[in-house]
């Protein structure tokens, strides 16, 4: 099945750094919490999480072709509110327990992918009668150059910052646009070229919440 989807690649910044020094039950349940903050952000934004990938979330936004931008701007929107909720909301705690402060960054994206699956997951439950029941649950994932894209734009992140692709600061209004400047990128580090103009894919980084 395929479909135009916005694709968002969210990462902690710190964890690895915390691993060092916590016992992992600890670090497991900081992680844990930061994905389930981060998860109802995104819900309420009009998104899914599509997987978690160890302390990194992919997540999309469905797109419709008569509407681009609005799943656009909600993701870029939703960015902006987990770094407030890091900042304002989970630094804190962890500040109370002396732990280190942790940030995040964003990848965001728009374009076509693929919905592929690749098998079943049986899932087993016991019934108010004693019987055991199986239900297969359809094991997805998004396949594309988007969906490539959106992960590795991550990386040119600083922590606290969201980079977004030329086709999503496009569809921004003057304002938003404002809090984006293009990424001076040389070939070396990124030669992803645009599928419309032939190019070399521009990118965009937020101004860094300190």
């Amino acid at each position: 099945m395929k479909n135009t989807q916005n694709l968002k690649h969210i990462d902690i910044i710190g964890s690895t750094a915390m691993s060092m020094t916590l016992p992992v039950e600890r670090l497991a349940t900081i992680i844990q919490t930061f994905t389930q903050e981060m998860s109802l952000i995104i819900a309420a934004y009009g998104g899914y999480v599509l997987k978690y990938i160890g302390d990194a979330i992919l997540a999309f936004f469905p797109v419709n072709l008569d509407n681009t931008s609005l799943p656009c701007i909600n993701a870029v929107n939703c960015a902006y509110s987990m770094i407030k909720i890091m900042h304002e909301g989970l630094n804190l705690i962890l500040n109370e327990y002396d732990y280190p402060e942790m940030g995040v960054r964003v990848g965001i994206d728009v374009g076509k992918n693929i919905v592929v699956q690749y098998g079943w997951d049986n899932r087993t439950y016991t019934t108010k009668k004693n019987k055991q029941k199986i239900f297969k649950k359809p094991h997805l994932d998004i396949l594309g150059y988007t969906n490539s894209i959106a992960a590795k734009m991550t990386a040119f992140a600083k922590p606290n910052q969201i980079i977004i692709g030329q086709l999503v600061y496009d569809i921004l209004d003057d304002v938003q646009k404002f809090t984006f400047k293009v990424l001076p990128l040389n070939s070396d580090a990124w030669s992803y070229l645009s599928n419309i103009t032939g190019e070399v894919y521009s990118l965009y980084g937020s101004s860094i919440r300190k």
